[in-house]
């Protein structure tokens, strides 16, 4: 992934968006390496320790995207007040957190709007 294309990130009141665009549809392993680096830097340095992940414009991942995202939660949750979720999903992307049971351990929610409130409440 080239460095021209960093996600989005951005503040909501005490709430971080990370947001990966259209350039992030397909999270393939070559595209993984520069995001890694972004998201577990996030998951350090979010102030608070709230972050919401929103993948609307992500069509598939697979389990090298998903040790990505756990390492992400895993850092947020050893903080104190981590809190961490994913908005967004497309049904392929839902259907693999439904599968790994991973939807059990990350609260998901259909858009950003609904992730932010939620996190907040």
């Amino acid at each position: 992934m080239p460095a021209d294309y960093p996600p989005e990130i951005v503040k909501d009141g005490q709430v971080t968006i990370v947001a990966l665009g259209p350039e992030y549809e397909n999270l393939d392993e070559p595209r993984l390496d520069a995001l890694t680096d972004v998201l577990l830097q996030v998951a350090e340095t979010a102030s608070p320790p709230v972050v919401v992940l929103d993948l609307s414009h992500t069509s598939f991942f697979g389990s090298a995207f998903i040790e990505v995202i756990f390492r992400m939660w895993n850092r947020l949750n050893h903080r104190e007040g981590g809190r961490f979720c994913i908005c967004g999903l497309s049904e392929y992307c839902m259907e693999v957190l439904e599968v790994t049971h991973l939807d059990q351990l990350w609260e998901t929610y259909p858009n950003r709007e609904a992730a932010v409130r939620a996190i907040n409440s």
